[in-house]
């Protein structure tokens, strides 16, 4: 994928698809590490071993609509590309933990995208799933955390177009006061 903001939206989608209720995503750009990280962990159904082991395989995918799942191999090559690296750790009725990290400045190094763009999407999607988006540079760091809003919200949906349009104005500002200058 041409970016980790997609990479981010697909592994995600695939834990809403997994019954996951509550998906946490981090996403840490630290340039004195040199490293950029992408882990997304979730509640879902998680999977078996077997399963597991052939899941970085195009060629394996639960889908019916097509016959290969490309989001967790792209991820892969595109971590171990930049001199970094992938790891996934699953259980069936626990979830499934997905990392993967890249050597910020290799030239191979994708683009971080918009991150604020696939959290909206992913919300506006599934506004019951309790995501959780911590987001990190040097500069700084904040949390959306969709369980907190909820409650502030009263039993207002954070599917309403009004909270979507917030919650993206939230991570813009955010995002704006830790990206680097």
């Amino acid at each position: 994928m041409k970016e980790l903001s997609l990479n981010l939206l697909d592994i995600a989608e695939n834990s809403v698809r997994a019954g996951a209720t509550r998906v946490e995503i981090d996403v840490f750009d630290l340039k004195k590490e040199d490293v950029v990280s992408l882990e997304i962990r979730d509640n879902g159904c998680g999977m078996s071993p077997e399963f597991l082991a052939s899941v970085t395989d195009p060629f394996t995918t639960t889908r019916t609509t097509r016959r290969v799942g490309l989001g967790l191999p792209l991820l892969k090559m595109e971590a171990e590309q930049a001199e970094g690296g992938f790891e996934i750790e699953s259980e069936v009725g626990k979830g499934t933990r997905t990392k993967a990290w890249f050597k910020r400045s290799n030239i191979d190094m994708p683009p971080l995208g918009d991150l604020s763009g696939s959290m909206i999407t992913l919300i506006q999607g599934s506004p019951e799933i309790d995501f959780i988006y911590r987001r990190r540079t040097d500069a700084g760091e904040f949390t959306l955390s969709i369980p907190e809003v909820r409650e502030e919200l009263g039993g207002i949906s954070v599917g309403e177009p009004e909270i979507l349009v917030w919650l993206g104005e939230f991570l813009a500002e955010n995002e704006a006061e830790i990206e680097y200058k």
